[in-house]
């Protein structure tokens, strides 16, 4: 039987993975031969292997699975040419410097991923958008524009099919806010994550009386 590898304060980097300006969080998980550019994760997200994720922030409780690329980054169409030498002008050797206007704006359209999104393996989320809190991006979905919250999108271009809730139990959900609990309350309430959402809400909810107990629920 395999050991199982615990994760903890400190990110699990698996093999060949390159990051740079990379922030973690706690209980992160990052898969083999990955490329992660200036990116933050927030507490308990992870990704699958080949992942490529560049100028985003990613949100707690995150689930991307594998071959998923994330702000894949733009040439300039409204230039004579689309070629990197206009920006990577110091690898051609036409100039000492690169095209630093350039490469920050290109940093500047970041991707973001709110808490407890799913992104399917091979799905593309392009510059400047918005996963909404909750919501699940279909395998191979190419997603060009926001996706609201709870959404559940698929296609290329993505579109939405559903949503995950009625608004009735997304904004209950959204009161509640357990992706900002501790990880101490996360354990003591594993059984009512595992059953039911409608008898989660029940006890939790903000007309619970566990609602007004924060110490009880370990809140940070």
């Amino acid at each position: 039987m395999s050991m199982v590898q615990r994760l903890g304060r400190e990110p699990l980097i698996h093999e060949r993975v390159t990051q740079h300006n990379v922030t973690f969080g706690t209980y992160n998980e990052i898969g083999p031969d990955s490329i992660l550019e200036n990116v933050t994760f927030g507490d308990y997200a992870y990704s699958g292997p080949w992942t490529i994720i560049q100028n985003a922030d990613v949100g707690a409780f995150s689930n991307l699975a594998a071959s998923i690329r994330i702000g894949p980054t733009a040439h300039p169409m409204d230039r004579p040419t689309q070629h990197h030498f206009t920006y990577r002008r110091a690898m051609y050797g036409f100039h000492e410097q690169d095209d630093e206007a350039f490469f920050a704006w290109r940093s500047s359209q970041r991707v973001e991923i709110e808490p407890d999104t799913w992104l399917g393996h091979g799905a593309i989320v392009m510059p400047g958008v918005r996963i909404g809190l909750g919501a699940v991006v279909g395998a191979g979905a190419v997603v060009t524009r926001d996706v609201p919250d709870f959404a559940v999108v698929v296609g290329s271009p993505a579109r939405m099919i559903r949503q995950r809730f009625s608004d009735r139990v997304a904004e209950a959900l959204k009161a509640i806010a357990w992706w900002t609990w501790s990880h101490e309350a996360l354990r003591a309430a594993l059984d009512d994550f595992s059953g039911p959402v409608e008898a989660f809400i029940e006890k939790y909810g903000v007309s619970s009386p566990l609602a007004q107990r924060e110490d009880d629920r370990g809140v940070t």
